[in-house]
């Protein structure tokens, strides 16, 4: 049975997309099956970056299909040992329906009040659906240099009532370029940008098999 992960946000731009496709590419990387459910029928952001990634050869494969429904979606999850469900960059029924079939639900935010709030909104109306709140982590994206500026954002998270995950990603042209040619926020030539965003995807697993267990 997989694990089963989501990723959901309140708005576009976060990286929701952007921290499915490194957590596809960390578990099989480390010897686990995992697909990720691009549910984005519109954009299809995780489908047409696994095509720009087989063109250009990049291994390894990291398998990624559309999918029009959960329903649909879950019923192939089975087969894998993660699977990633990628919601639409907006809050809608299908975001609820991804919450309550995952083992951990993930939302990414940058630091200021106009990604942070309508995170904790969204998580606010999850659990308010019924989602327990362990359920549900933030991950901190697209931060600056700023120490203070990062504290508080996680402080106004914890405020809120929810965990944030320890380690975070920086705004880098070097991520943006990396995902033109179908890599990962792992897979840049720079190793301490690597790094960073490697440990942020450690404490994503460590997360899910803390709930999922």
């Amino acid at each position: 049975m997989a694990y089963i992960i989501g990723m959901v946000s309140q708005k576009g731009g976060v990286g929701k997309s952007t921290l499915a496709r490194m957590m596809a590419r960390e578990f099989v990387a480390g010897g686990m099956s995992a697909k990720i459910a691009d549910l984005d029928t519109q954009q299809q952001t995780c489908t047409y970056w696994a095509g720009r990634r087989a063109e250009s050869g990049v291994a390894p494969e990291v398998q990624v299909q559309s999918f029009a429904t959960v329903k649909s979606a879950i019923e192939d999850s089975a087969r894998f040992d993660a699977y990633i469900l990628d919601g639409k960059p907006n809050a809608s029924e299908q975001t609820y329906e991804i919450a309550r079939a995952s083992d951990l639900v993930v939302i990414p935010t940058g630091q200021t009040v106009d990604d942070l709030h309508p995170g904790v909104v969204l998580a606010h109306s999850l659990v308010k659906k019924g989602l327990p709140t362990h359920r549900i982590a933030f991950a901190m994206f697209k931060i600056t240099g700023s120490d203070r500026e990062n504290a508080a954002a996680r402080s106004y998270l914890e405020q809120a009532g929810y965990p944030v995950l320890p380690g975070d990603v920086p705004v880098s042209t070097a991520y943006g370029s990396a995902s033109d040619i179908g890599k990962a926020i792992t897979e840049t030539p720079f190793k301490s940008l690597n790094q960073r965003a490697a440990m942020l995807a450690q404490n994503v697993i460590d997360a899910m098999a803390e709930r999922a267990a």
